[in-house]
């Protein structure tokens, strides 16, 4: 099961957009967003994913501060959790957490297969003690670059992926 992996998009309708046309070109069977929405109606942006039917699930980031439009509006595409999320999927034990700070203990628990996280804004790709992924910053606003991340369940292998 290949799922997509998504975080930071604050705002930037553009690259959440070219994320998910990515996320279906890619075949992504679901699409996972470590948090950091902002503004509701960025929902409108992951048309792509809900017009193929590709589940969504989320949690929130440290700047969601409209947490009840954030869950009206993506209602439609998938829930968003809060902060941390515990979840099953292809078989793997998966966390996903917008904060860092507890990742490393989280990750050596031995509780999950896959540990996701956001909020840094920089790509990091672990494969010890299990998989830890944060897939960097999608909107760019930071590092100027836009990435997203694709995940292979079945191998536990992941790809960083630069959105155009």
């Amino acid at each position: 099961m290949k799922i997509g992996v998504i975080s930071d998009t604050h705002d930037n309708l553009a690259a959440i957009e070219a994320a998910a046309r990515r996320f279906v070109q890619e075949g992504v069977q679901y699409v996972v967003h470590a948090g950091d929405y902002i503004f509701p109606a960025t929902a409108r942006a992951f048309a792509p994913i809900q017009e193929a039917g590709v589940p969504f699930l989320g949690i929130f980031g440290n700047n969601d501060g409209e947490r009840f439009g954030l869950r009206k509006m993506y209602e439609p595409i998938g829930p968003i959790h809060e902060d941390p999320h515990r979840f099953e999927l292809g078989g793997r034990r998966i966390l996903v957490t917008h904060r860092e700070v507890l990742v490393d203990a989280l990750a050596k628990s031995g509780d999950f297969d896959v540990v996701i996280y956001g909020h840094t804004h920089q790509v990091d790709l672990r494969t010890e003690p299990c998989l830890i992924l944060n897939p960097g910053e999608a909107c760019g606003w930071l590092s100027g670059r836009r990435t997203v991340a694709l995940l292979d369940l079945e191998t536990l292998k992941a790809e960083i992926v630069e959105l155009a």
